[in-house]
């Protein structure tokens, strides 16, 4: 372990955002000054963190998981916390049938696991309110059948769930059929819910049947230190993942809250995209993210990528978490993270070369760092993930021999260990400001490693490629190399180690010559640096990088025995080319990574989303654009939330436009409209037409043209000012 002077810390470091310290449990240390970090939202002051909620984000690999685990566990026993988890990510062991990966520490911690199929939860239980039975049942429907919503079925629905017969699923489906004379005939009520009950029924007769049709059933106590509800057993595609992952967060809300005594609660939900995708599961569970603090609760949703909850409202939600913790991601992923949560240029560049265990933390509006997570051996066995791969190995290879194990594609790699002496506690807050030296971890300065060892970004740009993914392989190698050029010189042995590593990942992908090609540069170098220090003991690999220079050849003798008068000169012809060569080749290299660099600031700053706040007619509304993944289209939409006097909405651009209005005393729906665009990165200019409460139809409403930038900012497009965030 490395031990330096505070105030050589201080120049080796990047700045951080923030140095403040936060109260709670210990997670890890910081790698730029080996502080302890510590956090427990519910303990932090409302004035810094007003929301306790968390985004947790990272690649296959990357410790997502295993860092949420043993927070949990310390929040737990250090705290008296209590959590419920929704555990969606199973592993087959060798001794047991399939079960959820928060099932060792869940029995560990004196919890209890709860396996799908063996419990039901009644979605027209009265622990519920009306509304709340309601929006739960139209979640029920969506899922499976999502065009059977229709405000006729709505109101049918409603008629439904007012009759005494529905006192659970099976009741609500006979009330739907058999209806009494209403506001509306009988007869027109059961043709309106006729769509609903099929959708219904498929909770009740069909394949999804015994989970929501009966009385609430087999739930565990609610005093419980940690609950995991375990979907591993179901289809990964079913329907009912969504809809129980919205029922069990009403549970949460209305029953687990209310009676729960803990000072602090966790809902974890695993795979979270699952329930915010859905509109209507979405909006179970945005009620307990807005009314965490109160509720004295932290709802951590855990997920790959901001891809997984696609570019629509979902995104909206993710967006209100103010503690974000993001492991290993793809460069451009790494941008749009950047993006969403505003990071420093400095933390979305690290994003990609993170370590296992490593994250990039955002806590409240200032605080950025990157923080190691410190894990015990105790708490290693209790969140390991690699068991059936082991498993697997060891069936292979024989118990006798020894298996270097690398993470698989579902697999997490452990965090940095620590010894039983060195455990985290409570009330470690790491060195002083008065002390004259920092214990720094081992990974925190100098994380380029000399003699056999590999630089961890390294390792993992040829795991990504080992693994297939060569895409996210080349874009992670490009970052690693162009940080090592700026900082040490392009001749220098860093940068030479990574015309290494790009010629390993060109062999993996089946370009012979462009392996050749990268590794006869590197020899001609003669950067002894660069080579020794990627230099292998593997005797079945090539030592290509020690090829020796052929020898010069001897000058030749006449017959006669006498040199002759004129020297060959061909030999440094050939030497003269293959200089010019090698310089060629280091200078397009060197173009290469200019062309990077300005990739990447282009990459840095789209956003692929902008909004402005608009007053038009006395009408406040938000205008929101949003370019879609494939970033060959964007959608701007119109919104005007429950605006009683938007009596008129509308956008147009290019030609086409889209047109909304109130019916029936309802609020106007708002309006998309989406459009082609050639490139992504240019600005997208709309016409925003409002009619307010004295609109007459026939009479031509306000407008305002609008320039919407993928960098997210909004112009007024006649004036050129910028308009107010959406936000």
């Amino acid at each position: 372990m490395m031990r330096l002077p505070s105030n050589h810390v201080a120049i080796t470091a990047p700045l951080v955002a923030s140095d403040r310290v936060f109260p709670g449990i210990e997670i890890g240390r910081s790698t730029t000054d080996g502080r302890a970090f510590h956090l427990t939202p519910m303990l932090v002051d409302y004035r810094v963190l007003q929301s306790t909620n968390s985004v947790t984000l990272g690649g296959l690999g990357s410790g997502k998981s295993t860092s949420r685990k043993i927070q949990v566990r310390r929040g737990i026993l250090h705290h008296g916390d209590q959590a419920v988890v929704i555990d969606s990510y199973g592993e087959n062991k060798p001794e047991q049938a399939k079960e959820g990966e928060w099932a060792p520490l869940t029995r560990a911690l004196g919890g209890q696991v709860v396996m799908a199929g063996e419990f039901t939860l009644n979605p027209c239980s009265p622990l519920f309110p009306a509304d709340v039975r309601e929006q739960l049942i139209r979640s029920l429907i969506a899922t499976t059948e999502p065009s059977a919503l229709t405000p006729e079925s709505g109101h049918a629905l409603q008629h439904a769930l007012n009759n005494p017969k529905a006192t659970d699923l099976s009741g609500l489906v006979d009330a739907l059929q058999h209806p009494e004379d209403g506001r509306f005939p009988a007869a027109q009520l059961t043709d309106w819910g006729l769509r609903a009950v099929l959708a219904l029924s498929k909770f009740t007769d069909g394949a999804l049947r015994g989970i929501f049709d009966g009385p609430t059933a087999g739930l565990p106590d609610t005093d419980l230190p940690i609950i995991s509800f375990d979907f591993t057993r179901l289809d990964k595609n079913s329907p009912a993942i969504p809809a129980l992952m919205a029922a069990i967060s009403c549970w949460v809300e209305h029953v687990w809250l209310v009676q729960s005594t803990a000072r602090h609660r966790r809902f974890v939900i695993e795979e979270a995209w699952q329930i915010f995708l859905s509109p209507h599961t979405n909006e179970l569970v945005q009620r307990l993210i807005k009314n965490s603090r109160k509720d004295r609760l932290s709802v951590d949703a855990v997920m790959h990528t901001l891809s997984d909850v696609g570019d629509g409202r979902a995104q909206d939600v993710v967006r209100l978490a103010e503690i974000v913790q993001i492991g290993r991601l793809a460069p451009e992923e790494a941008a749009q993270v950047g993006a969403l949560y505003d990071l420093p240029a400095w933390a979305v560049a690290r994003i990609p070369t993170l370590a296992p265990g490593e994250a990039v933390w955002k806590v409240g509006g200032h605080f950025v760092d990157i923080i190691q997570t410190v894990i015990t051996e105790e708490e290693a066995v209790l969140t390991d993930t690699s068991s059936g791969r082991r498993a697997a190995q060891e069936a292979e290879y024989g118990d006798g021999q020894q298996v270097t194990e690398e993470p698989g594609e579902d697999e997490e790699e452990p965090a940095v260990r620590l010894d039983k002496d060195t455990a985290p506690t409570e009330n470690d807050n790491g060195p002083g400001p008065d002390e004259d030296e920092w214990e720094l971890p081992p990974n925190t300065i100098d994380t380029v490693y000399t003699g056999q060892r590999l630089d961890h970004r390294h390792q993992a740009v040829l795991q990504a490629a080992r693994a297939g993914r060569l895409n996210e392989a080349a874009g992670l190698a490009a970052v690693g190399e162009r940080e090592d050029i700026t900082t040490h010189g392009i001749n220098s042995p860093q940068a030479t180690a990574w015309l290494v590593t790009r010629a390993e990942v060109a062999e993996l992908s089946g370009n012979k010559d462009q392996a050749a090609h990268l590794r006869a540069t590197v020899a001609r170098m003669g950067n002894n640096g660069g080579t020794e220090w990627f230099e292998r003991t593997d005797d079945t690999e090539p030592q290509w990088h020690q090829v020796s220079e052929p020898p010069a050849p001897e000058p030749a003798s006449s017959d006669d025995g006498h040199p002759r008068a004129r020297r060959r000169t061909w030999p440094y012809v050939a030497v003269t080319a293959a200089l010019a060569i090698t310089a060629a080749g280091v200078w397009q290299s060197a173009e290469d990574d200019t062309t990077r660099e300005e990739r990447q600031q282009k990459v840095s700053a789209y956003k692929g989303r902008s909004g402005a706040a608009l007053s038009i007619d006395s009408v406040d509304a938000d205008v929101v654009a949003r370019w879609t993944r494939d970033r060959h289209s964007v959608i701007v939409e119109l919104r005007t939330g429950f605006e009683p006097d938007a009596r008129y909405l509308r956008i147009e651009s290019e030609g086409k436009n889209a047109v909304s209005q109130p019916e029936e005393g309802r609020f106007a729906v708002s309006p998309e409209l989406k459009l082609s665009v050639e490139d992504p990165h240019a600005d997208v200019t709309v016409r925003v037409v409002i009619g307010g409460k004295n609109w007459k139809e026939g009479s031509r409403a306000p407008s305002r043209m609008v320039r919407l930038s993928p960098t997210g900012v909004a112009f007024d497009a006649e004036t050129g000012k910028k308009l107010p965030s959406d936000l």
